[in-house]
């Protein structure tokens, strides 16, 4: 308001200096510009006063931070509950709800999710289900993972130097690792004794890397888990991997699931093929688009986790046990069929 009335009196004071006035319009001019700057003046004071003091003395000068009513639905505000009902509706079970709400028709007093569990409950009366809008479920948000903080090059040298404390190497979701400081992990385990663990997922692996890995576990023998998910590698390395594993013995578990293209139906035959001739491996990280090599490979896996449930019993002073295998491994192991032999009830004389 004060801006705007000083604005005024400039444009008052131009038209004075003005040589088109005439006399008359002047003396009008002059008494203007002299009420004006009396009334701004008392203005200005006021507003300096409200600054300084209480913004509620002038409110239509200085303004407030407008503050908005708080609306109460008026039905709401007049409908009180007993003590024992508002009680018993605060102690109540999600099967008491869901009954409730079917009776008055009420279906947002309930979520979908508490419905269920008061069904699941079997102490719900209304099993019908719900036919109208209801409250949606919130869930909890779930916070991002923290970034890998595996420092590349010193978790290469203490793998080089065969650090005794390095158990497990993982890479995971490290973008920006070169092809070459991979191909060097791979030959860095080739001599390691020590690393059962291994996991290079969201790497961005590619083909060389893949065929690195399978001429290390060519030669390791310490390595039990291997892990090349969500890279670049194609059916080619895949299959190199798989290849390798004739001439492992060690490894027990591996992961290649998530390629960024799908290796397609003759590459799955070619590792269920060589599944089946592994008898060391007991897990498998793949999902097989086509049923055939879906259950050929999981039919192998079952196998070779059947062979390796050995039953350590009878330990001797000398240092010798006894080994107790069941008889789908000893029919595996000789190569043939064994009949169980009855044995004929008794019968009395």
């Amino acid at each position: 308001m004060c801006n705007g009335g000083w604005k005024t009196i400039g444009v008052l004071f131009v038209l004075l200096r003005s040589k088109c006035s005439s006399g008359k319009v002047r003396v009008g001019l002059v008494v203007l510009l002299i009420i004006g700057v009396i009334v701004l003046i008392s203005f200005s004071s006021q507003c300096w006063h409200c600054f300084n003091n209480d913004s509620s003395v002038y409110p239509f000068m200085c303004g407030k931070i407008f503050i908005p009513k708080k609306v109460v639905d008026p039905i709401m505000e007049n409908v009180t509950l007993e003590p024992e009902l508002e009680e018993a509706l605060a102690n109540a079970s999600d099967a008491e709800l869901c009954d409730i709400a079917a009776i008055l028709g009420m279906h947002t007093l309930m979520s979908n999710q508490q419905y269920y569990e008061a069904l699941a409950s079997s102490n719900i009366v209304n099993k019908q289900g719900l036919n109208s809008v209801i409250q949606c479920t919130q869930y909890k948000p779930v916070p991002d993972e923290q970034p890998n903080s595996t420092d590349v090059e010193e978790t290469l040298q203490r793998m080089q130097r065969n650090d005794p404390d390095l158990l497990e190497v993982n890479l995971n979701n490290i973008k920006n690792i070169p092809v070459k400081t991979l191909k060097a992990y791979a030959d860095a385990l080739i001599e390691n004794t020590v690393v059962e663990r291994f996991s290079i997922v969201g790497t961005r692996s590619n083909d060389p890397v893949a065929f690195a890995l399978a001429e290390m576990l060519k030669v390791n023998t310490t390595l039990k888990s291997l892990n090349v998910e969500s890279n670049f590698i194609t059916g080619t390395g895949i299959l190199a991997l798989i290849a390798s594993l004739q001439s492992n013995r060690t490894l027990q578990e591996l992961k290649i699931d998530n390629q960024s293209q799908p290796l397609g139906n003759k590459v799955e035959m070619e590792i269920a093929n060589m599944l089946e001739k592994n008898t060391t491996l007991l897990k498998f990280g793949y999902h097989f688009t086509q049923q055939g090599p879906r259950l050929r490979g999981s039919n192998a896996m079952m196998n070779n986790n059947d062979l390796a449930r050995v039953v350590r019993s009878d330990h001797h002073s000398d240092g010798s046990f006894t080994l107790t295998l069941s008889v789908p491994e000893l029919e595996r192991a000789f190569g043939k069929k064994f009949k169980p032999k009855l044995t004929k009830p008794k019968t009395k004389k």
